[in-house]
């Protein structure tokens, strides 16, 4: 079953829903205290906290107007916010800064504050209260409360719009996916036999059509034990699947029906959370974005390249291609393709070398960037990277670059290839003719 911090992470109306079920009890709280409670207890609460049910309606009146200012201009900032992420980053980097938890923290403070002093206006009645009342001292404590959290929105919103603040997001999202894998692929689960089943085979096919975003592969494991059956997915993570698709192949002895739906989520558009390649195709849009004609700031796009190499490093230590996962006895139960390693190389650079094929410091980047790689890397990575560096001087533009140029790339070159220990390129020889 998809678990429910994914569940809250990509429903952004779940925050906001919750403060206000708390801001509608709050409310209720406050009204019967102050029914049942403050005259008995008038003596021990302080006078300044205390107000007569006229000056209350007509500050909570106030309150609820100043409130709903203040959650209307949030709004605007976060569609302002959203805007600017969309034309200067990329198309898929808003949902990075409307899925954060401080967005949906802030919004629904601000919508909980407005509940409470609305609806605190409507219990507070003349004719229900013959004595002051606590209820208006809460909501102007709720207020302070929701100014000291606009102001640290402020603050939030000015760091967010800058392109650092989003590639370390998107670093991070990224080695948190790559930490899933290696916990997944630990000895405990990962086998190194062959995957041969004998059974009986039955497809599971798609629903409906959307993106594959969630497949629980260690709760397969613990179902597939428990009913002795093997699974074959036939699917990856990432991948658009439509209705009718085959998804798993199940291998079993009997006839028994099993649902495994619940292990497996399609929805409308990809999400990071377990999406491997999703998660490195937004840090490579900005990168892109950055290299664009209307921008040129390859500054930038050499700064990401240098921790995509870092990301690249990391990825090198995970089992690619099939992945056959055992349970607690020892016996294969999960088969799943993963997506092999130079295809991941493939994918993070195809782009990246047509748009910088011009810019020499994006093309040394690229290759300081499979240098880092190959450094963090296991050895049997190497001959991979290096095939993608001979794929990235393919590309280049030679006509585009000058003397100094090709010295400085050279040096480049030779320092990967002594890291990989691979034989050196000439690149006189290689654009010869």
């Amino acid at each position: 079953m998809k678990p429910i911090s994914y569940t809250l992470k990509e429903k952004v109306w779940i925050t906001p829903a919750l403060y206000s079920i708390g801001a509608i009890l709050l409310s209720l709280a406050a009204f019967y205290f102050d029914l049942y409670f403050v005259e008995r207890l008038q003596s021990y609460i302080p006078s300044i906290f205390l107000t007569s049910v006229e000056v209350g309606q007509t500050i909570l009146g106030i309150l609820t107007a100043a409130m709903l200012t203040m959650t209307t201009f949030t709004f605007s900032t976060v569609l302002v916010v959203l805007t600017t992420y969309t034309s200067q980053f990329s198309p898929r980097a808003p949902e990075n800064f409307i899925r954060s938890r401080s967005t949906k923290h802030v919004l629904g403070i601000f919508v909980a504050s407005f509940i409470f002093n609305m609806l605190s206006l409507l219990y507070i009645r003349e004719d229900v209260f013959d004595h002051e009342i606590l209820t208006t001292a809460i909501g102007i404590f709720i207020v302070f409360f929701s100014i000291a959290t606009f102001a640290y929105y402020i603050h939030f919103v000015a760091t967010n719009v800058q392109i650092s603040t989003l590639i370390n997001k998107l670093i991070d999202d990224a080695e948190d996916v790559i930490s899933q894998y290696i916990g997944l692929q630990d000895e405990n689960y990962v086998s190194l036999t062959s995957w041969e089943p004998k059974k009986q085979r039955e497809t599971l096919k798609a629903k409906s059509r959307g993106y594959i975003q969630f497949l629980d592969l260690v709760d397969l494991v613990k179902i597939a034990e428990k009913h002795d059956i093997q699974i074959e997915v036939l699917v990856k993570i990432g991948d658009y699947v439509y209705k009718g698709k085959p998804l798993m192949h199940i291998y079993k002895e009997d006839s028994q029906k099993l649902s495994l739906d619940e292990f497996l989520t399609v929805g409308d558009e990809r999400t990071a959370e377990q999406d491997l390649g999703y998660a490195i195709q937004k840090i490579v849009e900005v990168a892109i974005r950055a290299i664009s004609p209307g921008r040129q700031d390859p500054n930038t796009t050499n700064d990401i390249l240098i921790r995509l190499g870092h990301l690249l490093g990391e990825m090198g230590h995970l089992k690619t291609d099939d992945l056959v996962l055992a349970d607690t006895r020892n016996q294969n139960r999960i088969h799943y393709r993963f997506a092999s390693y130079r295809e991941i190389l493939y994918r993070t650079f195809y782009q990246l070398s047509y748009q910088g094929r011009n810019d020499i410091s994006v093309i040394s980047s690229m290759t300081e960037s499979l240098t880092v790689a190959a450094a963090l890397a296991p050895k049997m990575r190497h001959e991979t990277i290096w095939k993608t560096q001979l794929y990235i001087l393919e590309g280049i533009n030679d006509e585009a670059l000058k003397d100094a140029d090709w010295e400085f790339l050279q040096s480049k070159i030779d320092e990967l290839a002594e890291m990989t220990e691979q034989r050196p390129v000439r690149l006189e020889a290689l654009f010869e003719d």
